[in-house]
């Protein structure tokens, strides 16, 4: 199981809030930590995994409950 660091709640906000808020709290965070962000922005299933891949952090996991999708992202150094 992975241990959360931190969880972004990104849910009601369109395109490119989540991934916005997103980098900004994973430059608080130190390498190695997980942020959780929920974000239910169609664009979110594009956005976030390229965002991850240009920023280099890993997402390590996605789940979608409910409309409302939780992705795992561990910072990259």
């Amino acid at each position: 199981m992975t241990e959360i660091s931190d969880t972004l709640d990104a849910i009601g906000l369109l395109c490119p809030l989540p991934v916005l808020k997103a980098r900004k709290r994973l430059m608080a965070l130190p390498d190695g930590a997980v942020l959780e962000l929920l974000a239910d922005d169609p664009a979110a299933v594009i956005d976030v995994p390229h965002f991850c891949v240009e920023s280099g952090h890993v997402l390590i996991g996605q789940t979608d409950r409910d409309g409302v999708c939780s992705y795992l992202i561990r910072k990259g150094g």
